[in-house]
């Protein structure tokens, strides 16, 4: 590498360090954010659509800022996701969460293609870095539309192995954004119908089957890999 590239590595690691920590501040020291954060962590998407509500395109900012912390600050998606369809309804709200995740999901990427793999593995840990670079290594378009259909691996490590392993950017946000997309409808329509939500409606057993096959797969995935490693371990042995 050249001393010309050299500097224009380091500008970009921390250039990236740096976005990842004014994003973690944004959450310390915005009062909306913060809450928003305690809300996710919490599950507490009572709490989320309080603070979207009544802000009308503030709100929309507000959201797109909470999803870029995303980032940088894992929390369940689907909080985000069905605070918004319970304030903008279910047609807006459904491309509004598509744009903000999409966004947060290209953040993931560069954030990766900046730091690259040694970093990649120090900050989200070794052995569930290299599973999920295996995976995408493996599987190509198919295992990245897997990972977010069925999101076996979480939302931002995808997109940091996929930067540091220079996976195509216009591959990794169609499989994200096609991949993404069933979840996310089904937690903004859930979102939607919090207030006249009942079993007898149709559409709401439509809307949690992406969520039941998650989690099943999640499960089946676990065991799988639970159970290669102990039959690794037994032949070694």
């Amino acid at each position: 590498m050249s001393v010309p590239e050299a500097h224009v590595r380091r500008d970009a690691v921390l250039f990236t360090l740096a976005s990842m920590v004014a994003l973690v501040a944004l959450v310390l020291f915005v009062p909306d954010l913060r809450d928003l954060a305690s809300a996710a962590f919490r599950g507490d998407t009572e709490t989320a659509r309080e603070r979207l509500d009544g802000l009308g395109i503030m709100g929309v900012v507000l959201l797109y800022a909470f999803m870029m912390v995303h980032i940088v600050v894992p929390y369940p998606s689907e909080v985000a996701s069905a605070a918004a369809g319970y304030v903008y309804g279910f047609w807006l709200a459904l491309p509004i969460a598509m744009v903000g995740w999409t966004l947060s999901a290209i953040g993931t990427y560069y954030v990766g293609q900046h730091l690259g793999r040694p970093a990649i593995h120090r900050l989200v840990g070794e052995t569930r870095a290299n599973r999920a670079e295996q995976m995408v290594a493996r599987g190509g378009a198919g295992a990245l539309l897997a990972a977010r259909l069925i999101p076996i691996v979480p939302f931002s490590l995808i997109g940091f192995v996929a930067g540091a392993t220079r996976v195509p950017l216009v591959r990794f946000v169609w499989t994200t954004v096609v991949g993404f997309l069933p979840l996310t409808a089904a937690c903004v329509y859930l979102g939607s119908r919090l207030e006249s939500l009942h079993p007898s409606d149709p559409l709401v057993w439509v809307a949690l089957a992406p969520l039941l096959l998650a989690v099943i797969a999640g499960v089946w995935a676990h065991r799988r890999r639970n159970g290669g490693s102990r039959q690794t371990v037994t032949q070694e042995g």
